[in-house]
């Protein structure tokens, strides 16, 4: 069977991608909006694009919303802000917080902080405004490099670029210069609405040529 994306519905290709792509990390992104209302929203197209310089990147997608009676793709509140403040937080989801995470993925109004939402306590960060997860056992403050856009419709990614100031670290995850999974706990996300933990792990030795 082949699928021509070309030909395909844009549903039938965001179920082909998420459904194929996996298990995909969870950016949990905390930003601040210009007049300082926090944010909190998590993101599965999340990566790392770069270790020298450090780099993350994310991806939000354009939402679908109902704008002077038409529907119109507009920006999540997350994009927003980090395009109009150039700041923004990831923070690792593990586990033991993955409800909490998902909690603060609802659709809500503009203006509303999802830290409060969810129950989390939003600790100040080193270099920048967005607060940070203190229930997360690893931070990144990110100042952006760039946005890539892919579109004005919707479901059309932005991939966000931000360069690593700092890391926080828990001392109970970070022990002789390894992050120990077994105390991070991460989870990733799948398709639909299922996620899954790593627990089970194997080595490879890289072959030598």
């Amino acid at each position: 069977m082949i699928v021509e994306f070309d030909k395909a519905g844009p549903e039938t290709v965001y179920k082909i991608l998420i459904g194929s792509v996996l298990p995909r990390p969870i950016a949990w992104v905390s930003t601040v909006s210009k007049t300082g209302i926090p944010n909190l929203a998590p993101f599965s197209f999340f990566t790392v694009a770069s270790s020298n310089p450090p780099v993350l990147c994310f991806a939000p997608a354009l939402k679908l919303e109902l704008i002077d009676g038409t529907k119109r793709a507009k920006p999540k509140d997350t994009l927003k802000n980090v395009q109009e403040t150039g700041e923004f937080v990831v923070n690792i989801v593990s586990r033991e917080i993955a409800e909490k995470m998902n909690q603060s993925s609802g659709t809500y109004e503009e203006g509303v902080n999802e830290f409060d939402m969810a129950g989390l306590t939003a600790a100040p960060s080193q270099h920048i405004a967005p607060p940070r997860v203190a229930e997360s056992l690893i931070n990144f403050e990110c100042k952006l490099n760039q946005v890539i856009s892919f579109g004005e419709h919707p479901g059309a990614g932005n991939l966000v670029l931000g360069n690593i100031i700092c890391a926080h670290m828990s001392d109970s995850v970070y022990k002789n210069g390894r992050v120990d999974l077994d105390v991070l706990h991460p989870i990733g996300r799948l398709a639909g609405m299922e996620y899954c933990d790593v627990k089970e792990r194997f080595v490879m030795v890289r072959p030598e040529i």
